[in-house]
């Protein structure tokens, strides 16, 4: 299976493809949409801010929604979840709008949110063989879906509760970092590698 990572000029590439690695698995980093949709399945990495990856992806953005809701397996991480919405307050742009909703500031005391925090998970099977999940964070932004049932795990932070992770079809977006996030990140990855394969 070929996964293609999606390279916009910003994230974190490097530990991201090798958390990926595995047999019969071949990971690519691409820099063009048109490239990442020859792949079997597409990952949008995190780290960095909302307009310049917009930016990049801005001439092919049709393109990769339509992909996604064909059913091209797709996750985001992080700012990668963030990009598969249509706006942010971060930034100026517009996102690839494969779930209806925006991204706003986290209204927590200390901003941006760094460390490890606790996964609510549900019976998604992105979640198989994770328990318990305490993942890693770096995130000022979260993503509001309009539809709440897209919303498949949540991260409660001073009080307040956001989508650590969401669901549309074969794209699903995490709002922390499996790759950072010990061995139920990684088993999440393979959970989504597997539903890719299939």
């Amino acid at each position: 299976m070929n996964v293609s990572i999606l390279d916009y000029g910003i994230g974190n590439l490097h530990s991201l493809a090798k958390a990926l690695e595995g047999e019969q698995l071949r990971v690519r980093l691409d820099t063009d949409v048109r490239d990442a949709l020859t792949a079997d399945a597409i990952v949008l990495p995190g780290v960095g801010n909302f307009g310049a990856a917009a930016a990049r992806i801005a001439t092919h953005r049709e393109a990769l929604r339509d992909a996604l809701a064909e059913g091209k397996p797709c996750l985001g991480v992080c700012l990668g979840m963030q990009l598969l919405f249509e706006r942010s307050e971060e930034a100026e742009g517009t996102g690839i709008g494969a779930l209806p909703g925006s991204v706003r500031r986290l209204r927590a005391a200390r901003v941006p949110h760094m460390g490890w925090n606790e996964v609510e998970m549900s019976d998604d099977p992105l979640f198989t063989g994770t328990a318990p999940f305490i993942a890693y964070y770096a995130n000022s932004y979260v993503c509001e879906p309009e539809d709440p049932t897209a919303i498949i795990a949540r991260t409660e932070l001073d009080g307040e509760r956001w989508a650590a992770a969401v669901r549309h079809g074969s794209t699903l977006g995490v709002q922390f970092h499996p790759e950072k996030s010990g061995s139920p990140g990684i088993q999440l990855l393979r959970n989504f590698l597997r539903e890719a394969g299939a």
